[in-house]
């Protein structure tokens, strides 16, 4: 099999059309689709189905794709390898995270980590799902739970703690809270959607009520900043992480006493990736600005 039909064929594959994949690899429609139907000529058997809106794999193509993406990934793990220095970090990092933390916390610095770092750049690829990080879908991750793969290697970084909170206008006019039981008159803001960052995000729905009996939202978000800036203003009341809590100003902190649960906060990175020095720094960058509640 020809290696330059077999990247057609891996981009094909992920875009799920000739046209997205001729954008990527700077080809033309025609000639994707000329690479894709001479690799399924020399194999002898149909790789997708073509349909009017898209590409589908077959179960060929799928078995393929499989072999693929895999070998691809350890070229790519291979390649950054060898071209990183042996002096000082160089080379481009993707980093996965949660949206929340990305999009507020990591983002911010991510300034101060590239200028120390001139010959590293960087890629944020933020999503509340794990990325295969074996397959090199990312170099490193932030997540809020520990790794469930056992050839991963980990890293404790920070426990994030949850509040309460509400905008001044709203407690003025509703009235604050005493104790958990008073929030079943009250509007709350809760995180909505599939697949949230973290296990028990929603808590609060459940606070000072029987288990199994949670409140219903007045609004549900599926992003920790939108939430932030529903609470802001105004809207009702809901809980934010402290570390989005902190970079919020007009916030008033309720029911300080009520317990939260915690969140254990994990750098994680393959096997592959221990003597890396772009990991490496990257890493105690974070710890360091942990450290200092920056």
């Amino acid at each position: 099999m020809d290696w330059d039909k077999l990247r057609v064929f891996h981009s094909v594959a992920e875009a799920g059309s000739f046209t997205h994949a001729g954008d990527t690899l700077n080809l033309s429609q025609s000639a994707v689709s000329r690479q894709i139907s001479a690799l399924e000529e020399a194999l002898q058997v149909p790789l997708f189905h073509r349909h009017a809106r898209g590409l589908i794999l077959t179960e060929q193509g799928e078995a393929l794709n499989r072999t693929v993406r895999e070998v691809f990934a350890k070229l790519a793990m291979t390649e950054a390898l060898l071209t990183e220095s042996k002096e000082r970090p160089a080379g481009r990092l993707k980093v996965t995270t949660t949206v929340g933390f990305g999009s507020t916390w990591l983002a911010s610095r991510a300034q101060l980590f590239l200028e120390q770092y001139p010959e590293v750049t960087m890629s944020l690829i933020l999503d509340d799902g794990d990325l295969d990080l074996a397959m090199r879908e990312a170099d490193v991750a932030i997540r809020m739970h520990p790794p469930k793969q056992p050839d991963l290697v980990q890293r404790h970084l920070m426990d994030i703690h949850w509040n309460v909170f509400a905008a001044p206008e709203y407690l003025k006019k509703s009235g604050t809270p005493q104790t958990p039981e008073d929030l079943d008159n009250h509007k709350i803001i809760l995180f909505g959607g599939y697949r949230p960052p973290v296990e028990d995000i929603n808590w609060l729905a459940e606070a000072g009520r029987r288990p199994g009996n949670p409140r219903r939202a007045a609004l549900e978000i599926n992003n920790l900043h939108g939430m932030a800036l529903a609470i802001h203003s105004g809207l009702g009341i809901g809980v934010l992480p402290d570390y989005l809590a902190r970079d919020t100003q007009g916030l008033v902190q309720i029911l300080p006493e009520v317990k939260a649960p915690k969140v254990d906060v994990f750098f994680v990175y393959p096997e592959e990736l221990r003597n890396s020095k772009r990991v490496a720094v990257f890493r105690d960058f974070l710890l360091a600005h942990i450290a200092e509640k920056t």
